[in-house]
């Protein structure tokens, strides 16, 4: 517990832009995890809260801890075990819950993990409310419940046949003969994936299904969409990441499809249609210039959001649209979901295939030429004050101007891991490169950790 204190004493912000998210552990522990609960629940006037998690060895000593610290405060949980982030969010919409809770470090390594808090909605915690929840932890005044008003928890051994239920109701085409080749990242998509997609019909072959608890995005998922690219063997690709809400499409020349190609092809195709509410898209600070000139070319509008799908997701709410998303796979269809959710997206991804009879690759040709975009990173102390660097930013201006207009440069410090994370596009790769290597120079030389 003193190591709880120290935590919560320090002035550091628990919740990061995805939640609470550290090494297992170490940085999150199962005090830490008792104490979240204990203070979401103090928060709620009731309950129930609906717990879910991926395949991480961690995974049930938090999720027990988790709603030990619901239960104390007298709010009963539903535990539906293993399921993917978006059938955790589908249930606490459609179960009258009062909160979800997901417990997961989604594209991060198994040694890591994290707590993800959902409004009664299946949406993600608006900041405000995540910063109350901080002040509730720090402070020592949690209620505690006695006697018969302690929470418990109730399993629900439905949940898994529930959600892809859901999400065959949103398949608009039986998928009867398509050849489909699905990597599980041997994550929580592991069961609900292969079950949906041969429920529709398609003619699945599966990798990444066999969890140890270790080996979740271990060289597989969507975080190594080049693991599905070289065997997928010229069927359609679709790969998810550890708590399967983002999804990257192969296609049938073994070329990655990320969340950009994605959503071009989706929202074309719906622009076509007369479908896309608004006429418009939300997409982040990252998308590609490829993906801008397609939305222009459609005269489709697009709104700019940071990277984050929770301001995605605020963006559609407040623009009334229907489809958004990140490069990185997390795709939102508001007509059908509350947050990302890679299996949903695979289905409407398969749906334009099977409406129009073109294979992805003819699709990904007429919706979108992508610019060559460099992505690297440089691992930094927790402590960084990037937005701060006065002289590191200067220097970063003068890469921008030489490129002018042809080009992009993106800097930032990630939500979820002690990174920041560069980006550049030109057009073309060499220069793309050579841009890339000279910040990455300047971002170790400025903030590289020892």
């Amino acid at each position: 517990m003193a190591d709880l204190r120290r935590l919560l004493d320090d002035g550091k912000p628990i919740f990061g832009t995805d939640g609470v998210r550290g090494a297992a552990g170490s940085e999150l522990t199962p005090e830490l995890a008792l104490g979240i609960g204990r203070a979401a629940g103090s928060y709620l006037r009731g309950g129930p809260v609906v717990v879910g998690r991926d395949t991480r060895r961690s995974g049930e000593m938090l999720s027990s801890a988790l709603q030990a610290g619901f239960h104390a405060v007298g709010i009963d949980t539903v535990d539906v075990g293993v399921l993917p982030s978006g059938g955790i969010s589908y249930l606490t919409a459609s179960s009258g819950a009062t909160m979800g809770a997901v417990v997961s470090a989604s594209h991060n390594p198994a040694e890591d993990n994290g707590i993800k808090l959902l409004a009664a909605r299946g949406t993600k915690l608006p900041d405000e409310v995540e910063r109350e929840l901080e002040g509730r932890l720090r402070s020592s005044g949690l209620r505690s419940a006695l006697g018969a008003a302690i929470g418990t928890r109730f399993p629900d051994s439905h949940a898994l046949e529930s959600y892809v239920a859901h999400l065959q109701a949103a398949s608009r085409y039986k998928l009867a003969g398509m050849r489909v080749a699905l990597d599980c990242a041997n994550g929580a998509a592991f069961k609900a994936a292969p079950m949906l997609f041969s429920a529709l019909g398609a003619d699945v072959r599966v990798f990444g299904d066999s969890p140890d608890g270790n080996n979740i995005n271990r060289g597989c998922g969507a975080t190594h969409p080049e693991y599905l690219a070289e065997h997928a063997g010229g069927r359609i690709g679709l790969s998810f990441d550890g708590d399967a809400d983002r999804l990257i499409a192969v296609d049938e020349d073994g070329r990655v499809a990320n969340g950009d190609v994605i959503m071009a092809i989706v929202a074309r195709h719906l622009k076509a249609q007369g479908k896309l509410t608004k006429n418009l898209v939300v997409a982040t600070v990252m998308s590609n210039l490829g993906f801008r000139k397609s939305m222009a070319e459609a005269e489709i509008e697009i709104i700019e959001t940071k990277v984050g799908d929770r301001y995605v997701m605020e963006a559609l709410i407040e623009s009334e649209g229907l489809l958004g998303g990140e490069q990185s796979g997390h795709v939102i269809f508001l007509d059908h979901g509350q947050t990302g959710d890679g299996l949903l997206t695979g289905v409407r991804l398969l749906d334009v295939l099977a409406g129009t009879g073109k294979e992805l690759r003819e699709l990904r040709a007429e919706a979108i030429v992508e610019y060559p975009q460099i992505l690297t990173s440089v691992r930094v102390e927790r402590t960084v004050d990037l937005e701060s660097a006065t002289e590191y930013w200067e220097q970063v201006r003068v890469v921008e101007d030489e490129l002018g207009g042809e080009g992009r440069v993106l800097v930032r410090a990630s939500g979820t891991e002690p990174v920041i994370r560069i980006m550049v596009e030109a057009p073309s790769e060499d220069e793309a490169r050579h841009y890339a290597d000279r910040l990455l120079e300047m971002t170790e030389s400025s903030f590289g950790k020892e």
